[in-house]
């Protein structure tokens, strides 16, 4: 009896040429191309129903949208991105510490990193800013927050920043292979040498796509400014499209001010797919 092992269909001559796998499967190819219609036709039925003139008028008003420059880039997008560089920059700083303390050997500084870092990231963004607005003024009534509404959103988004960035610095942090640590260690450097000559180094590259998706987050989340009240001068661009819709009683600058975060995010994003892409390739 010949084993069916040897002589099953999965025994192939080498000498024929690979078989499509597409033309194999011709029903599948045909309900692939029956959804995309039918999708494509709900689409198109959808759009044709829509009012485009009153859209237009509403949203794509050509003479309100000119007359917000150059207003709209030289004081809300240049607030904007104080804002978020500030923000950024405190929640870098506050992020190393914690990033230290949950990976230090004592149990206290681990625990108090993960009580912040835990209920920082559970907690919405717009509490905090509340908290900083209003909280902080009520705690401590002889304390001013330095810089005014600028110091209060870099300390607001520092706060929700730092949370994060220590998470991503940790991880970092521990995806440096051991042997890099234990070959610092052996030629005599101490932990904190080790920290920041070897380890931090070569941690910041992988850190660099999700600090880069951080900091469009940021930029996104300083819209909640308007919460902490502001004058004309310190307004940015989500309270700047805002107070103008109001007033023109039409929606065509929260529409610009859109297009200007997509101006900042779009080619941040692509930045940081990038360097994945490439972090990957050097893996």
């Amino acid at each position: 009896m010949t084993d069916p092992a040897v002589t099953g269909p999965a025994v192939t001559d080498p000498a024929l040429p690979p078989r499509d796998p597409v033309r194999l499967r011709p029903g599948r190819r045909l309900v692939r191309y029956t959804v995309h219609g039918v999708i494509l036709a709900g689409l198109l039925a959808l759009l044709s129903q829509a009012d485009w003139a009153q859209l237009g008028r509403q949203f794509a008003q050509p003479d309100l949208a000119r007359s917000l420059f150059p207003q709209i880039l030289t004081v809300a997008l240049v607030n904007t991105l104080i804002y978020t560089l500030s923000g950024f920059a405190c929640g870098l700083s506050l992020g190393l510490v914690l990033a230290v303390m949950r990976l230090s050997r004592i149990r206290v500084y681990r625990a108090v990193a993960l009580i912040y870092i835990e209920i920082l990231r559970g907690l919405p963004a717009l509490l905090i800013f509340i908290f900083v607005g209003v909280g902080v003024p009520l705690a401590f009534p002889g304390v001013q927050i330095p810089g005014g509404t600028y110091g209060k959103v870099a300390l607001a988004l520092g706060l929700i920043s730092a949370a994060y960035v220590a998470e991503t610095v940790r991880a970092g942090i521990q995806a440096v292979p051991r042997g890099q640590v234990d070959a610092a260690k052996s030629i005599g450097m101490t932990d904190a040498a080790a920290m920041r000559w070897i380890i931090l180094p070569e941690a910041i590259r992988m850190m660099i796509p999700p600090l880069t998706n951080e900091f469009v987050l940021l930029f996104k989340d300083s819209s909640l400014v308007l919460f902490l009240g502001v004058v004309l001068s310190e307004r940015e661009l989500a309270k700047f499209g805002r107070d103008l819709a109001a007033t023109s009683a039409n929606t065509t600058p929260i529409v610009v001010a859109g297009l200007c975060y997509l101006i900042i995010t779009l080619p941040l994003g692509y930045l940081a797919r990038r360097l994945e892409k490439r972090l990957h390739k050097e893996k």
